[in-house]
Protein backbone atom coordinates (compact mmCIF):
# COMPACT_ATOMS: atom_id res chain seq x y z
CA UNK A 1 0.00 0.00 0.00
CA UNK A 2 1.48 3.34 -1.09
CA UNK A 3 2.03 5.97 1.55
CA UNK A 4 0.82 9.54 1.17
CA UNK A 5 3.56 12.14 1.72
CA UNK A 6 3.10 14.21 4.89
CA UNK A 7 2.54 17.64 3.35
CA UNK A 8 1.52 19.22 6.66
CA UNK A 9 4.82 18.34 8.30
CA UNK A 10 6.71 19.52 5.23
CA UNK A 11 4.91 22.88 5.28
CA UNK A 12 5.64 23.43 8.97
CA UNK A 13 9.29 22.55 8.51
CA UNK A 14 9.51 24.98 5.59
CA UNK A 15 7.84 27.71 7.64
CA UNK A 16 10.27 27.10 10.49
CA UNK A 17 13.26 26.94 8.15
CA UNK A 18 14.13 23.52 9.55
CA UNK A 19 16.05 20.95 7.54
CA UNK A 20 15.76 17.21 8.18
CA UNK A 21 18.98 17.27 10.18
CA UNK A 22 17.97 20.44 11.99
CA UNK A 23 14.60 19.07 13.07
CA UNK A 24 16.18 15.78 14.12
CA UNK A 25 18.63 17.65 16.32
CA UNK A 26 15.86 19.73 17.89
CA UNK A 27 13.81 16.61 18.59
CA UNK A 28 16.79 14.96 20.29
CA UNK A 29 17.35 18.11 22.37
CA UNK A 30 13.70 18.22 23.45
CA UNK A 31 13.75 14.55 24.36
CA UNK A 32 16.95 15.02 26.37
CA UNK A 33 15.31 17.83 28.38
CA UNK A 34 12.66 15.32 29.34
CA UNK A 35 15.23 12.76 30.37
CA UNK A 36 14.89 10.60 27.24
CA UNK A 37 17.64 9.72 24.80
CA UNK A 38 15.97 9.73 21.38
CA UNK A 39 17.57 8.13 18.34
CA UNK A 40 15.97 10.56 15.86
CA UNK A 41 18.08 11.25 12.74
CA UNK A 42 17.53 12.98 9.42
CA UNK A 43 16.52 9.56 8.07
CA UNK A 44 13.73 9.37 10.68
CA UNK A 45 12.46 12.79 9.62
CA UNK A 46 12.49 11.78 5.95
CA UNK A 47 10.47 8.69 6.76
CA UNK A 48 7.85 10.86 8.49
CA UNK A 49 7.80 13.18 5.49
CA UNK A 50 7.27 10.15 3.24
CA UNK A 51 4.21 9.20 5.27
CA UNK A 52 5.57 6.65 7.75
CA UNK A 53 3.97 6.33 11.18
CA UNK A 54 5.41 7.79 14.35
CA UNK A 55 5.27 6.88 18.03
CA UNK A 56 3.21 9.19 20.22
CA UNK A 57 6.18 10.22 22.37
CA UNK A 58 8.26 11.16 19.33
CA UNK A 59 5.33 13.11 17.91
CA UNK A 60 5.13 15.05 21.19
CA UNK A 61 8.81 15.95 20.88
CA UNK A 62 8.35 17.05 17.25
CA UNK A 63 5.37 19.17 18.28
CA UNK A 64 7.32 20.80 21.12
CA UNK A 65 10.34 21.45 18.90
CA UNK A 66 8.29 23.13 16.16
CA UNK A 67 6.14 24.98 18.70
CA UNK A 68 9.27 26.58 20.15
CA UNK A 69 10.64 27.40 16.70
CA UNK A 70 7.40 28.91 15.39
CA UNK A 71 6.24 30.57 18.59
CA UNK A 72 2.80 28.93 18.65
CA UNK A 73 1.27 25.64 19.69
CA UNK A 74 1.59 22.77 17.22
CA UNK A 75 -0.88 19.85 17.51
CA UNK A 76 -0.99 16.31 16.13
CA UNK A 77 -3.34 17.48 13.39
CA UNK A 78 -0.96 20.29 12.47
CA UNK A 79 1.83 17.71 12.08
CA UNK A 80 -0.24 15.60 9.72
CA UNK A 81 -0.24 12.57 12.00
CA UNK A 82 -3.88 11.58 11.50
CA UNK A 83 -5.61 9.68 14.30
CA UNK A 84 -2.72 10.14 16.70
CA UNK A 85 -3.38 11.55 20.16
CA UNK A 86 -0.32 13.27 21.53
CA UNK A 87 -0.02 13.26 25.27
CA UNK A 88 1.88 16.35 26.40
CA UNK A 89 5.45 15.47 27.24
CA UNK A 90 6.74 16.48 30.67
CA UNK A 91 7.55 20.18 30.36
CA UNK A 92 10.25 22.28 31.92
CA UNK A 93 12.23 19.66 33.78
CA UNK A 94 15.59 21.33 33.21
CA UNK A 95 17.15 24.76 32.81
CA UNK A 96 16.49 25.71 29.18
CA UNK A 97 19.58 25.83 27.00
CA UNK A 98 18.37 28.79 24.94
CA UNK A 99 15.77 31.52 24.83
CA UNK A 100 13.82 29.62 22.18
CA UNK A 101 13.68 26.60 24.46
CA UNK A 102 12.55 28.72 27.41
CA UNK A 103 9.76 30.30 25.38
CA UNK A 104 8.71 26.87 24.15
CA UNK A 105 8.49 25.64 27.73
CA UNK A 106 6.40 28.65 28.77
CA UNK A 107 4.11 28.13 25.79
CA UNK A 108 3.61 24.52 26.85
CA UNK A 109 3.05 25.39 30.51
CA UNK A 110 0.39 27.97 29.72
CA UNK A 111 -1.63 25.23 28.03
CA UNK A 112 -1.87 23.29 31.31
CA UNK A 113 -4.69 23.94 33.76
CA UNK A 114 -3.79 23.88 37.46
CA UNK A 115 -6.97 22.02 38.36
CA UNK A 116 -5.77 18.98 36.42
CA UNK A 117 -4.43 16.22 38.64
CA UNK A 118 -0.66 16.65 38.98
CA UNK A 119 1.75 13.75 38.49
CA UNK A 120 2.88 11.70 41.45
CA UNK A 121 6.21 13.52 41.67
CA UNK A 122 5.18 17.14 42.12
CA UNK A 123 8.54 18.86 42.36
CA UNK A 124 11.63 18.72 40.21
CA UNK A 125 14.31 16.40 41.52
CA UNK A 126 17.10 17.81 43.69
CA UNK A 127 19.74 17.30 41.00
CA UNK A 128 17.58 19.16 38.44
CA UNK A 129 17.11 22.10 40.80
CA UNK A 130 20.78 22.20 41.84
CA UNK A 131 21.87 22.11 38.19
CA UNK A 132 19.50 24.95 37.30
CA UNK A 133 20.66 27.09 40.22
CA UNK A 134 24.31 26.58 39.30
CA UNK A 135 23.57 27.39 35.65
CA UNK A 136 21.88 30.64 36.64
CA UNK A 137 24.52 31.70 39.15
CA UNK A 138 27.45 31.24 36.73
CA UNK A 139 25.60 32.35 33.60
CA UNK A 140 26.51 35.26 31.40
CA UNK A 141 23.57 37.28 30.07
CA UNK A 142 22.31 36.03 26.71
CA UNK A 143 21.53 39.49 25.44
CA UNK A 144 18.40 40.31 23.50
CA UNK A 145 17.51 38.28 20.41
CA UNK A 146 18.03 40.05 17.11
CA UNK A 147 15.54 40.10 14.28
CA UNK A 148 12.14 39.24 15.77
CA UNK A 149 10.22 36.34 14.25
CA UNK A 150 7.35 38.69 13.37
CA UNK A 151 7.23 42.06 11.67
CA UNK A 152 5.40 43.66 14.61
CA UNK A 153 7.34 46.50 16.19
CA UNK A 154 7.09 46.57 19.99
CA UNK A 155 7.18 49.84 21.93
CA UNK A 156 7.15 51.04 25.51
CA UNK A 157 3.34 51.28 25.42
CA UNK A 158 3.27 47.49 25.01
CA UNK A 159 5.58 47.10 27.99
CA UNK A 160 3.45 49.49 30.05
CA UNK A 161 0.37 47.38 29.26
CA UNK A 162 2.13 44.22 30.49
CA UNK A 163 3.27 45.93 33.68
CA UNK A 164 -0.23 47.29 34.34
CA UNK A 165 -1.77 43.86 33.79
CA UNK A 166 0.79 42.26 36.08
CA UNK A 167 0.05 44.76 38.86
CA UNK A 168 -3.67 44.01 38.50
CA UNK A 169 -3.13 40.25 38.69
CA UNK A 170 -0.85 40.65 41.73
CA UNK A 171 -3.53 42.69 43.49
CA UNK A 172 -6.15 40.08 42.62
CA UNK A 173 -3.88 37.34 43.96
CA UNK A 174 -3.29 39.10 47.29
CA UNK A 175 -6.98 39.90 47.75
CA UNK A 176 -8.65 36.69 46.59
CA UNK A 177 -5.97 34.01 46.21
CA UNK A 178 -4.42 32.35 43.18
CA UNK A 179 -7.61 30.52 42.24
CA UNK A 180 -9.33 33.73 41.16
CA UNK A 181 -6.81 34.92 38.60
CA UNK A 182 -4.64 32.08 37.36
CA UNK A 183 -6.73 31.08 34.33
CA UNK A 184 -7.02 34.65 33.05
CA UNK A 185 -3.35 35.34 33.71
CA UNK A 186 -2.33 32.17 31.90
CA UNK A 187 -4.38 33.18 28.86
CA UNK A 188 -3.00 36.73 28.92
CA UNK A 189 0.59 35.55 29.12
CA UNK A 190 0.21 33.11 26.23
CA UNK A 191 -1.87 35.31 23.94
CA UNK A 192 -0.37 38.73 24.69
CA UNK A 193 3.09 38.44 26.24
CA UNK A 194 4.74 35.55 24.39
CA UNK A 195 3.99 37.09 20.95
CA UNK A 196 5.62 40.35 22.10
CA UNK A 197 8.85 38.50 22.93
CA UNK A 198 8.98 37.27 19.32
CA UNK A 199 8.54 40.78 17.93
CA UNK A 200 11.02 43.47 17.01
CA UNK A 201 12.17 46.08 19.52
CA UNK A 202 14.95 48.45 20.46
CA UNK A 203 17.51 47.63 23.15
CA UNK A 204 15.69 49.79 25.70
CA UNK A 205 12.28 48.30 24.94
CA UNK A 206 13.63 44.75 24.85
CA UNK A 207 15.27 45.08 28.26
CA UNK A 208 12.05 46.39 29.78
CA UNK A 209 9.93 43.80 27.98
CA UNK A 210 11.89 40.75 29.15
CA UNK A 211 12.03 42.13 32.68
CA UNK A 212 8.23 42.52 32.67
CA UNK A 213 7.79 39.03 31.18
CA UNK A 214 9.92 37.44 33.92
CA UNK A 215 7.93 39.31 36.56
CA UNK A 216 4.66 38.03 35.13
CA UNK A 217 6.05 34.50 34.88
CA UNK A 218 6.84 34.67 38.58
CA UNK A 219 3.24 35.70 39.36
CA UNK A 220 1.98 32.83 37.19
CA UNK A 221 4.09 30.47 39.26
CA UNK A 222 2.86 31.97 42.51
CA UNK A 223 -0.81 31.61 41.58
CA UNK A 224 -0.26 27.98 40.55
CA UNK A 225 1.52 27.39 43.88
CA UNK A 226 -1.34 29.00 45.78
CA UNK A 227 -3.98 26.76 44.17
CA UNK A 228 -1.90 23.71 45.06
CA UNK A 229 -0.38 22.60 41.73
CA UNK A 230 3.25 22.41 42.81
CA UNK A 231 4.30 20.53 39.68
CA UNK A 232 3.17 23.45 37.52
CA UNK A 233 4.42 26.18 39.85
CA UNK A 234 7.88 24.63 40.09
CA UNK A 235 8.25 24.62 36.31
CA UNK A 236 6.96 28.16 35.90
CA UNK A 237 9.57 29.29 38.42
CA UNK A 238 12.35 27.48 36.57
CA UNK A 239 11.28 28.88 33.18
CA UNK A 240 10.97 32.41 34.61
CA UNK A 241 14.42 32.08 36.17
CA UNK A 242 15.76 31.36 32.69
CA UNK A 243 14.13 34.53 31.35
CA UNK A 244 16.07 36.64 33.86
CA UNK A 245 19.30 35.46 32.25
CA UNK A 246 18.41 37.26 29.01
CA UNK A 247 18.80 40.70 30.59
CA UNK A 248 20.93 39.71 33.60
CA UNK A 249 18.13 40.61 36.02
CA UNK A 250 19.75 39.27 39.19
CA UNK A 251 17.15 40.88 41.43
CA UNK A 252 14.22 38.99 39.92
CA UNK A 253 16.30 35.83 39.50
CA UNK A 254 17.24 35.80 43.16
CA UNK A 255 13.60 36.49 44.08
CA UNK A 256 12.52 33.47 42.06
CA UNK A 257 15.03 31.31 43.94
CA UNK A 258 13.61 32.64 47.21
CA UNK A 259 10.12 31.71 46.03
CA UNK A 260 11.33 28.22 45.16
CA UNK A 261 12.69 28.05 48.71
CA UNK A 262 9.31 29.14 50.07
CA UNK A 263 7.56 26.39 48.12
CA UNK A 264 10.08 23.73 49.14
CA UNK A 265 9.71 24.74 52.79
CA UNK A 266 5.91 24.56 52.54
CA UNK A 267 6.20 21.02 51.18
CA UNK A 268 8.62 19.92 53.89
CA UNK A 269 11.70 19.82 51.62
CA UNK A 270 13.82 21.46 54.29
CA UNK A 271 17.39 20.95 52.99
CA UNK A 272 16.32 22.11 49.52
CA UNK A 273 14.56 25.14 51.00
CA UNK A 274 17.70 26.17 52.89
CA UNK A 275 19.96 25.71 49.81
CA UNK A 276 17.65 27.75 47.60
CA UNK A 277 17.41 30.55 50.15
CA UNK A 278 21.20 30.71 50.38
CA UNK A 279 21.41 30.68 46.58
CA UNK A 280 19.09 33.68 46.51
CA UNK A 281 21.30 35.52 49.01
CA UNK A 282 24.53 34.70 47.19
CA UNK A 283 23.18 34.96 43.65
CA UNK A 284 21.78 38.42 44.26
CA UNK A 285 24.70 39.73 46.30
CA UNK A 286 25.62 43.36 45.44
CA UNK A 287 22.91 43.40 42.76
CA UNK A 288 19.80 43.67 44.93
CA UNK A 289 18.28 46.26 47.25
CA UNK A 290 18.25 46.03 51.05
CA UNK A 291 14.50 45.28 50.98
CA UNK A 292 15.09 42.32 48.66
CA UNK A 293 17.98 41.07 50.80
CA UNK A 294 15.72 41.26 53.85
CA UNK A 295 13.19 39.08 52.05
CA UNK A 296 15.85 36.53 51.05
CA UNK A 297 17.17 36.33 54.63
CA UNK A 298 13.62 35.91 55.96
CA UNK A 299 13.08 32.94 53.64
CA UNK A 300 16.34 31.42 54.85
CA UNK A 301 15.16 31.90 58.43
CA UNK A 302 11.89 30.12 57.61
CA UNK A 303 13.75 27.14 56.15
CA UNK A 304 16.14 26.89 59.10
CA UNK A 305 13.37 27.31 61.67
CA UNK A 306 11.42 24.52 60.04
CA UNK A 307 14.53 22.36 60.55
CA UNK A 308 14.59 23.43 64.24
CA UNK A 309 17.94 25.18 63.77
CA UNK A 310 17.60 27.90 66.41
CA UNK A 311 21.09 29.33 65.93
CA UNK A 312 20.87 29.48 62.15
CA UNK A 313 17.31 30.83 62.11
CA UNK A 314 18.19 33.51 64.68
CA UNK A 315 21.15 34.62 62.59
CA UNK A 316 19.03 34.83 59.44
CA UNK A 317 16.27 36.77 61.25
CA UNK A 318 18.86 39.24 62.53
CA UNK A 319 20.17 39.65 58.97
CA UNK A 320 16.66 40.23 57.67
CA UNK A 321 16.01 42.84 60.35
CA UNK A 322 19.31 44.60 59.66
CA UNK A 323 18.67 44.73 55.90
CA UNK A 324 15.09 45.95 56.37
CA UNK A 325 16.31 48.86 58.48
CA UNK A 326 18.06 50.07 55.30
CA UNK A 327 15.05 49.45 53.04
CA UNK A 328 14.33 53.13 52.37
CA UNK A 329 17.89 53.79 51.22
CA UNK A 330 17.28 52.36 47.74
CA UNK A 331 14.61 52.45 45.05
CA UNK A 332 12.79 49.13 44.72
CA UNK A 333 10.82 47.77 41.76
CA UNK A 334 7.05 48.12 42.11
CA UNK A 335 6.53 44.37 42.53
CA UNK A 336 8.52 44.41 45.80
CA UNK A 337 6.24 46.97 47.47
CA UNK A 338 4.32 44.18 49.22
CA UNK A 339 7.36 43.48 51.41
CA UNK A 340 6.45 46.20 53.89
CA UNK A 341 6.97 46.40 57.65
CA UNK A 342 4.40 43.69 58.31
CA UNK A 343 6.02 41.08 56.07
CA UNK A 344 9.21 40.31 58.04
CA UNK A 345 7.18 40.39 61.25
CA UNK A 346 4.85 37.78 59.81
CA UNK A 347 7.77 35.67 58.65
CA UNK A 348 9.32 35.83 62.11
CA UNK A 349 6.06 34.69 63.70
CA UNK A 350 6.19 31.60 61.47
CA UNK A 351 9.81 31.03 62.51
CA UNK A 352 9.12 31.19 66.24
CA UNK A 353 6.08 28.95 65.81
CA UNK A 354 8.21 26.31 64.07
CA UNK A 355 10.94 26.71 66.70
CA UNK A 356 8.25 26.13 69.34
CA UNK A 357 8.93 29.38 71.16
CA UNK A 358 5.33 30.25 72.09
CA UNK A 359 5.92 33.63 73.77
CA UNK A 360 7.90 35.07 70.84
CA UNK A 361 5.54 33.50 68.30
CA UNK A 362 2.51 35.04 70.01
CA UNK A 363 4.10 38.49 70.22
CA UNK A 364 5.12 38.59 66.56
CA UNK A 365 1.86 37.05 65.33
CA UNK A 366 -0.21 39.67 67.19
CA UNK A 367 1.93 42.41 65.70
CA UNK A 368 1.66 40.91 62.20
CA UNK A 369 -2.15 40.85 62.40
CA UNK A 370 -2.16 44.49 63.56
CA UNK A 371 0.15 45.74 60.83
CA UNK A 372 -0.95 43.73 57.77
CA UNK A 373 -2.99 45.95 55.45
CA UNK A 374 -6.46 44.76 54.32
CA UNK A 375 -5.32 44.79 50.68
CA UNK A 376 -3.20 41.73 51.56
CA UNK A 377 -6.21 39.68 52.64
CA UNK A 378 -4.62 36.29 52.08
CA UNK A 379 -1.51 37.25 54.08
CA UNK A 380 -3.72 38.54 56.87
CA UNK A 381 -5.58 35.21 56.91
CA UNK A 382 -2.26 33.37 57.23
CA UNK A 383 -1.14 35.65 60.06
CA UNK A 384 -4.38 35.01 61.93
CA UNK A 385 -3.87 31.27 61.62
CA UNK A 386 -0.31 31.56 62.98
CA UNK A 387 -1.69 33.70 65.81
CA UNK A 388 -4.21 30.93 66.59
CA UNK A 389 -1.46 28.33 66.63
CA UNK A 390 0.60 30.56 68.92
CA UNK A 391 -2.32 31.05 71.27
CA UNK A 392 -2.78 27.30 71.38
CA UNK A 393 0.94 26.79 72.11
CA UNK A 394 0.47 29.21 75.01
CA UNK A 395 -2.41 27.11 76.37
CA UNK A 396 -5.27 29.50 75.55
CA UNK A 397 -7.67 27.14 73.75
CA UNK A 398 -10.67 29.50 73.68
CA UNK A 399 -8.71 32.36 72.07
CA UNK A 400 -6.99 29.88 69.77
CA UNK A 401 -10.38 28.81 68.39
CA UNK A 402 -11.89 32.31 68.24
CA UNK A 403 -9.03 33.72 66.14
CA UNK A 404 -9.24 31.26 63.22
CA UNK A 405 -13.04 31.56 63.24
CA UNK A 406 -12.47 35.19 62.23
CA UNK A 407 -9.82 34.12 59.72
CA UNK A 408 -12.15 31.61 58.07
CA UNK A 409 -15.08 34.04 58.02
CA UNK A 410 -13.03 36.83 56.43
CA UNK A 411 -11.11 34.43 54.22
CA UNK A 412 -14.13 32.70 52.69
CA UNK A 413 -13.58 34.56 49.41
CA UNK A 414 -9.90 33.57 49.27
CA UNK A 415 -9.38 30.71 46.82
CA UNK A 416 -6.11 29.42 48.23
CA UNK A 417 -5.08 25.83 48.84
CA UNK A 418 -2.43 27.17 51.19
CA UNK A 419 -5.04 28.83 53.39
CA UNK A 420 -7.00 25.59 53.51
CA UNK A 421 -3.78 23.85 54.55
CA UNK A 422 -3.29 26.30 57.42
CA UNK A 423 -6.84 25.64 58.61
CA UNK A 424 -6.47 21.85 58.31
CA UNK A 425 -3.18 21.94 60.22
CA UNK A 426 -4.82 23.90 63.02
CA UNK A 427 -7.73 21.47 63.15
CA UNK A 428 -5.25 18.62 63.58
CA UNK A 429 -3.51 20.45 66.42
CA UNK A 430 -6.72 21.02 68.36
CA UNK A 431 -8.08 17.52 67.70
CA UNK A 432 -7.40 16.45 71.32
CA UNK A 433 -10.15 18.93 72.26
CA UNK A 434 -12.61 17.68 69.61
CA UNK A 435 -15.33 17.10 72.21
CA UNK A 436 -15.21 20.73 73.35
CA UNK A 437 -18.25 22.80 72.33
CA UNK A 438 -16.13 25.68 70.95
CA UNK A 439 -14.01 23.28 68.91
CA UNK A 440 -17.10 21.49 67.57
CA UNK A 441 -18.61 24.84 66.55
CA UNK A 442 -15.38 25.86 64.84
CA UNK A 443 -15.10 22.60 62.90
CA UNK A 444 -18.69 22.94 61.73
CA UNK A 445 -18.08 26.55 60.67
CA UNK A 446 -15.07 25.42 58.64
CA UNK A 447 -17.03 22.61 57.02
CA UNK A 448 -19.82 24.93 55.92
CA UNK A 449 -17.43 27.64 54.69
CA UNK A 450 -15.42 25.23 52.57
CA UNK A 451 -18.53 23.55 51.21
CA UNK A 452 -19.91 26.92 50.15
CA UNK A 453 -16.65 27.81 48.44
CA UNK A 454 -16.58 24.46 46.60
CA UNK A 455 -20.09 25.12 45.29
CA UNK A 456 -19.15 28.48 43.76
Amino acid sequence: MDREPNHRLAMLMAEAGASNKGLARRVRDVAMRHGVRAGTTHVSVQRWLDGAGIQADNAAYVAEALSAKLGRRITASDLGFAGLTIRPAPIGTSYAASLADALGVLDGLTQLRPEEKPPAEELLRDNEVDSAVLSWIVSRPDGLPTGGATSRRIGMRDVAAVRTANAMFMRLDFLFGGGHGHAALRHYFRQEVLPLLNGGYSEKVGQALFTAAAEMGEVLAWTAYDVGNHHLANRYLLASLRLTQITDDRMMGATILANMSHQANYLGKRPRAARLARAAVEGGRHRTTPRARAMFAAHEARALANSHDLVGASRAMNEAERHFEQAESATDPDWLAYFDEAEPIGEFSHCFRDLERPTDSLRFAQLAVQKTAPQYARTLAFCRMVLAQSQYLNGDVDAAVDTPTTAVREGESVQSARFRHYVAEFQRKISPHASSAVVCDFNEHVRLALAEQDDE
